[in-house]
C-alpha cells in the first residue's frame, strides 16, 4: 500500500541541520551524516528505528542530495548515510574489490555505524548495488559482534531497495558498458572527482566497471541473502531503469523469506529518489507506517502484508 499523494512538497520545509561524523574502523575512517527527526540528534528509546542508507556504485553521501532530509520528514525517522571506504570523504581504497564486497558491508561498516550511533534496531535502505548491501545487512543475525548466523533474530525491521540488482542481467552489463564509454568524454571524470576527489575518482569508476564486467562475477546473485531476510521488504524499481529490468525487484520479492512487495514506478529510470524524491519518500513512509508493531509469534516473522499494485 502506497502513501496517499499530497500536493505539499516534502522538500519545502527546513528540518534540523544534519550532523557530520567520522567513524574509525580497522580498515580506515568512514564519513557519515545523520539527519535527526527530532530537534536534537540524541538517542531516544521511544523514537522509531532510524533508516540507514547504502549508496550505489558511484555514489556517496552528497549524491543522495536532498533525499535523506525529505525521507526524514516523510517518515518521522532519523536517517543515516555514509560513504563506503574509497568513496566520497571516507578514507581511500586501492586495488580490486573482492568478490564478496557486497556482503562485506554487513560485516564491517554496519557494525561500526551501529556502535557509533548507538543503533539497536534499524531499517536498511539501499540504491542499486547498495540494495544488495542493505539485503545482506537485513539478513545478518544478532546484535553487532554476533556476526551472521548468530542465534538471535535480525535487528533489521524492514528492507527497502531502490533500483537494486538481484542478479547480473545483460541489461545491467550493457548499461555499464555505455556508462564506461561516456566517462571517456572530456570532463566526465572531473565531474565524478567533485564527489570523490581527483585521486579516487578513477578508482571509483574502475571498481564499478571492472567488478561487474568481470566474467567471475557473472553468477553473482542475492538469492542466498534474501533467503535469510525475514523482515518485510519493499522493492522499488522504475520501469525505465537502464541497469535492470523489472525482473530484478520481482526476484528480490520472490527470494525473500518474509513478506515482500514490489512497487514499479512508471516513467522512472535508475535513480528514482533523485527523479521523484517526494513521491518515493511517500511510498516508503506509507510502507513503514504499515509495519506491524512487532513479531506476531516470537519467531521473527511478522504477519503477511497484501501485495501492492504497480504505479
Amino acid at each position: 500500500m502506497s502513501a496517499a499523494p499530497s500536493s505539499t512538497p516534502l522538500s519545502a520545509p527546513p528540518g534540523p541541520a544534519p550532523s557530520d561524523h567520522w567513524i574509525a574502523t580497522a580498515h580506515g575512517r568512514l564519513f557519515a551524516r545523520r539527519w535527526a527527526a527530532g530537534p536534537a540528534p540524541c538517542p531516544d528509546a521511544s523514537a522509531p528505528p532510524p533508516i540507514i542508507l547504502f549508496h550505489d556504485s558511484l555514489g556517496c553521501v552528497d549524491l543522495w542530495r536532498e533525499f535523506p532530509a525529505v525521507l526524514c520528514r516523510a517518515t518521522g525517522r532519523g536517517v543515516i548515510a555514509y560513504d563506503r571506504l574509497g568513496f566520497g570523504r571516507s578514507d581511500a581504497r586501492t586495488g580490486l574489490l573482492p568478490r564478496d564486497f557486497v556482503e562485506d558491508e554487513a560485516r564491517t561498516s554496519l557494525p561500526a555505524l551501529r556502535a557509533h550511533f548507538g543503533v539497536q534496531r534499524f531499517v536498511a535502505l539501499g540504491h542499486s548495488v547498495g540494495g544488495g548491501m542493505a539485503a545482506h545487512c537485513a539478513a545478518t543475525r544478532g546484535t553487532p559482534g554476533d556476526g551472521p548466523g548468530g542465534a538471535a533474530g535480525s535487528d533489521c525491521d524492514a528492507l527497502i531497495t531502490i533500483a537494486a540488482q538481484a542478479c547480473v542481467e545483460e541489461r545491467t552489463l550493457q548499461g555499464i558498458r555505455e556508462a564506461r564509454d561516456q566517462f571517456n568524454q572530456p570532463g566526465a571524470l572531473e565531474r565524478l572527482a567533485r564527489y570523490h576527489g581527483a585521486d579516487q575518482a578513477r578508482w571509483v569508476l574502475n571498481a564499478w566497471v571492472d567488478t561487474w564486467l568481470h566474467p567471475g562475477f557473472a553468477d553473482w546473485s542475492l538469492a542466498e541473502a534474501m533467503a535469510r531476510v525475514t523482515c518485510p521488504v519493499l522493492a522499488l524499481h522504475g520501469d525505465r531503469d537502464e541497469y535492470g529490468s523489472t525482473e530484478q525487484p520481482e526476484r528480490i520479492a520472490r527470494w525473500a523469506a518474509g513478506p515482500a512487495r514490489v512497487d514499479i514506478l512508471p516513467g522512472v529510470a535508475h535513480v528514482p529518489h533523485r527523479e521523484q524524491p517526494d513521491a518515493v519518500a511517500r511510498r516508503i513512509a506509507g510502507f513503514l507506517a504499515g509495519l506491524p508493531a512487532g513479531p506476531a509469534d516470537g519467531t521473527g516473522h511478522p504477519p503477511q502484508q497484501p501485495p501492492s499494485t504497480p504505479g
